[in-house]
């Protein structure tokens, strides 16, 4: 992962886009401490690392899904919604 001031990374900002199109991972930094504040990842890469949230039960432990396993978010809370009659 390169890393770049945040100065640095305005005046370069379009080749560093075209090193994360190329699939590169780019930290971008702040003050003398360095502090980081953002880091840009390809499109395609970002999109497969979004997880599903657990709610209130956030922080408390965690959750994996395997890839062939499907359930609507009302199934998962073991919601039934009345029936109409």
């Amino acid at each position: 992962m390169t890393s770049y001031p945040f100065a640095e990374a305005k005046s370069r900002f379009s080749e560093i886009l075209q090193s994360v199109k190329d699939g590169e991972e780019v930290l971008i930094t702040r003050g003398k401490k360095k502090e980081e504040i953002a880091v840009m990842v390809p499109a395609a890469e970002w999109k497969k690392t979004k997880k599903r949230r657990l709610g209130t039960l956030e922080g408390w432990g965690t959750i994996e899904f395997a890839d062939d396993w499907y359930m609507t978010d009302e199934e998962f809370l073991g919601y039934e919604p009345e029936l109409s009659r």
